[in-house]
């Protein structure tokens, strides 16, 4: 049997894929395809500028990747910085294992300008910061949504509110965790582990989840700025994605705030992790919208149109990814374009490995 196991992976994504689209068409169908284009033509020209801050979206994440280098990057160039950063974003658009095709890429583009450990740790660290802010923001999302959202009585009010208090709870102690370098997720994984239907799979993840996390705790103590740096950037990338969703839903004539949006992102980050199985997250993604825009008084075509017009900045982006996946792969020899200084410095670069405990490139 076990040569049949990547034809079923094969043939699940593309039944996914073809459930995804019919999804997607069925959704068209039922709003109505005069409806979806009277709100696009609202936002119209107005689009340019939600694609102009998806670059500026990009920008922020490439930043935030560069703080978390624990070695020299001076032949890191922030051109071909932002180009793995957008090779992997563009990778990411497939799903999860787009997203660690991406990550592969992302390192493996780094050439010889930064020494593979370091691109490894850095991957990790950016990564694993990333999702803690998502799940901030999701937290933060969900407890607007609670709230906001009318709910039958005093009694379900109640309820949400315990429940609000438990999310945000959860996000307390990982930050406790992570500034007193407990090893939470290590401690959990193996606390799942111990169920029997998932002993195996938890088991041959933990070496990977034990490595990420004394990653992250390492960097904490070792570069506390450079850690604060990355996790303000990360935020302020979030926070983007939030502006995002207000002057779309306001460019089509929609009532709605901050908090409205804010929840409407935290929301959508939820339907992204739902989804993550079908590549592009392509028809669950633009119903999961519908939905949760019908939670703040926003009509379903509004929500259906919202959608699109990300996805349209994404795919915008993430052609501009593959054309510097292509440009950087025909520039040949990276490493001498890359590295600068004398022989004798590019000598020492190279020889420069992982880092140690004292923070010194050995």
């Amino acid at each position: 049997m076990p040569n049949f196991r990547y034809p079923r992976r094969f043939f699940f994504r593309s039944f996914v894929l073809v459930l995804g689209v019919s999804l997607l068409g069925y959704m068209l169908h039922r709003a109505g395809p005069g409806a979806v284009w009277k709100q696009v033509q609202a936002v119209g020209w107005s689009l340019v500028l939600i694609i102009i801050l998806g670059g500026l979206s990009q920008l922020i994440k490439t930043c935030a990747w560069r703080q978390t280098f624990a070695c020299d990057i001076s032949a890191l160039s922030w051109s071909r910085s932002l180009g793995a950063q957008l090779v992997s974003d563009a990778a990411g658009q497939l799903g999860f294992a787009g997203k660690l095709l991406g990550e592969g890429l992302r390192i493996s583009m780094l050439g010889s300008a930064v020494p593979l450990a370091n691109g490894i740790s850095s991957s990790a660290i950016d990564g694993g910061l990333h999702a803690f802010t998502a799940v901030v923001v999701t937290v933060l999302g969900i407890t607007a949504t609670l709230l906001l959202a009318p709910l039958v009585d005093g009694r379900w009010r109640i309820y949400a509110l315990l429940l609000a208090a438990v999310l945000i709870a959860i996000v307390a102690i990982s930050a406790v965790a992570v500034a007193s370098g407990w090893q939470l997720m290590g401690n959990a994984a193996r606390a799942i582990g111990r169920l029997p239907r998932l002993h195996k799979l938890v088991s041959s993840k933990l070496s990977v989840i034990d490595s990420a996390e004394h990653n992250l705790l390492s960097f904490y103590r070792q570069e506390p700025v450079a850690f604060c740096a990355c996790l303000i950037l990360n935020f302020l990338w979030h926070a983007m994605a939030v502006l995002e969703v207000y002057l779309i839903l306001r460019f089509m004539g929609a009532d709605v705030g901050l908090v409205s949006a804010i929840a409407l992102e935290g929301l959508t980050k939820v339907i992204n992790l739902v989804g993550a199985l079908s590549p592009g997250n392509l028809g669950t993604y633009e119903g999961g919208n519908m939905l949760i825009a019908n939670l703040f008084g926003v009509t379903g075509t509004a929500g259906l149109t919202l959608a699109l017009c990300r996805r349209v900045r994404s795919i915008f982006w993430a052609a501009v990814g593959a054309t510097c996946m292509t440009v950087m792969k025909r520039g040949g020899s990276t490493s001498t374009m890359e590295v600068k200084g004398n022989d004798k410095d590019q000598i020492l670069h190279r020889a420069c490995g992982p880092v140690t405990a004292d923070g010194i490139c050995h």
